[in-house]
């Protein structure tokens, strides 16, 4: 018979700190903000870390230019191999395999979601996690989309069934929501549950000299600057930016800058050149360090969100709100309704060219008011988004123990 094993009850009160296992084998998009963010914040409530990460030489060189001195209080595992694979087998295995190899307590991952799907839809048919892993699964769930409907798809019932399965038998530690009004709803129906708020942050200090951040990109300064950072995925919504800005009128004011790796998209490549050849666009095809990230945002006067079907919140939106610049983004979900609540920018029906020329139109003939007006509110929202609101979140939720619930 597998030994069965302890409650979190039996871990926070065994002797030491609690040692914690951070789960995180990709460097892409702001995963390595996420473990430095973490990590920094459990170090500083006396925590034992372990980082299970990739320590390859090049993710590992871009981790620890983030990390740097972190690096110095923490144990370092690798989760993959020299030809990239997870150590241990499929990603569930791999962090049984991880927690048994750091010897910690529990395992967070900075991105569930990156296992949520899979563990849920197999725990809806009865297939278990490893029971070493019982108690013990922590982590941040971006885009727990089964939590806010189930209607009308088998996918999203069985992973809602899978899910409150392992809530309901005490599989999971603690885990951490980053939609508020989610959060607010399924802590109303469900009290005990182990669910947490935690605070999408922005980077700290993340302003900069607007001046010096358009000499640094050699950007137009007659232009109203328009922002779309990351990768140029179909689901990011690149080819319907460019799709807008083709379509307006030669004197237009908007200028796109675009910045982060691209995607292999041969279409939205032809598109980007034929701005670039008219000069209304620029292109920073490359990895984006920290310190640029704050002066691109600070370069620009308003940042794109075109996602198409997105779910949950977004990094670049928190980071427009630290930098006070509005956005342009799809009325969709949560997305759309932090905008309109909260007069961060502007809405555009999702999916729609055409709409997105009307905004992006709309903006850059903007008044000086009225752009004063989306900064102010973005400025007003920046503390509920600081790290320092974040830390306290996470903190808090860490110190939630109690042996395995009977919720209902």
């Amino acid at each position: 018979m597998d030994e069965e094993p302890p409650s979190r009850l039996a871990l926070a009160t065994a002797p030491g700190p609690l040692h914690v296992l951070i789960y995180e084998p990709a460097v892409e998009g702001h995963h390595v903000f996420y473990l430095k963010f973490v990590a920094e914040d459990l170090l500083s409530a006396g925590y034992r870390l372990t980082l299970a990460i990739d320590t390859r030489a090049k993710p590992y060189g871009r981790i620890r230019a983030q990390l740097g001195d972190v690096l110095n209080d923490v144990k370092v595992v690798g989760a993959r191999d020299e030809a990239g694979r997870l150590v241990g087998g499929g990603k569930i295995a791999s962090i049984s395999a991880m927690l048994a190899q750091s010897g910690a307590d529990i395992v967070f991952l900075n991105n569930f979601d990156a296992i949520g799907s899979a563990l849920m839809r197999r725990a809806a048919i009865g297939l278990m996690p490893p029971a070493t892993l019982r108690g013990r699964l922590s982590g941040i769930y971006h885009r727990p989309r089964f939590l806010a409907r189930t209607k009308g798809s088998l996918n999203l019932w069985l992973k809602a069934l899978g899910f409150w399965r392992l809530m309901q038998n005490g599989w999971f530690s603690h885990l951490l929501l980053v939609d508020p009004y989610l959060h607010a709803d399924v802590k109303a129906k469900h009290p005990k549950a182990p669910l947490f708020f935690l605070p999408d942050p922005c980077p700290a200090d993340f302003v900069a000299d607007r001046a010096e951040a358009r000499r640094l990109f050699g950007l137009p300064g007659d232009k109203r600057v328009f922002l779309f950072y990351g990768g140029g995925y179909r689901r990011k919504g690149l080819h319907l930016v460019i799709d807008a800005m083709l379509a307006l009128p030669p004197d237009t004011k908007a200028f796109l800058l675009c910045a982060g790796q691209q995607a292999h998209d041969a279409v939205v490549k032809a598109g980007l050149d034929r701005l670039i050849d008219r000069g209304r666009a620029k292109v920073i095809d490359r990895y984006v360090t920290a310190k640029e990230e704050k002066q691109l945002f600070a370069a620009s006067d308003v940042v794109l969100l075109p996602y198409r079907r997105h779910f949950g919140i977004s990094s670049i939106l928190i980071r427009a709100v630290g930098a006070g610049v509005p956005v342009i983004a799809s009325d969709e979900e949560l997305l759309g309704r932090l905008v309109r609540e909260q007069n961060l920018g502007l809405l555009f029906r999702s999916g729609d060219a055409v709409a997105l020329r009307c905004a992006i139109d709309q903006a850059a003939n903007a008044s000086a008011e009225q752009i004063a007006a989306w900064r102010a509110a973005m400025h007003l929202r920046a503390p509920s988004w600081s790290q320092q609101a974040a830390r306290e979140a996470l903190v808090d939720a860490f110190r939630y123990v109690a042996p395995p619930p009977q919720y209902w």
